[in-house]
């Protein structure tokens, strides 16, 4: 599938370039959507992908990453909509830098 990602990470800079398209999404209401997320963030340019994070028990964190498809657009995304309403709640939009720490996924205390 085209679509699979291999789990190990061989080249760095691919990893650099991948963080500089991802934006991360702040202060989101707790009815916001992927959808709601993906379009509201489609006006700084094409959005690959919009994940609302979520907790164990599935409910949103209030927070999401949007993937767009160049380092521009998502540069943009960050100058544009950063202090824009969404659904009633001011959101903060800052480029994404959790991606390079690679902190490992599950719970903890």
């Amino acid at each position: 599938s085209p679509y699979a990602k291999p789990q190990v990470k061989t080249d760095p800079t691919q990893d650099a370039v991948t963080q500089n398209k991802r934006v991360y999404v702040g202060n989101l209401s707790w009815s916001v959507a992927w959808r709601d997320l993906k379009e509201h963030m489609a006006s700084a340019g094409e959005v690959l992908r919009a994940d609302v994070l979520t907790g164990y028990d599935g409910r949103s964190k209030g927070c999401g990453i949007v993937e767009y498809a160049t380092v521009e657009e998502a540069t943009g995304a960050v100058e544009t909509l950063n202090n824009t309403d969404l659904m009633g709640r001011q959101i903060f939009v800052r480029e994404d830098r959790e991606v390079s720490r690679s902190a490992p996924k599950g719970g903890g205390g």
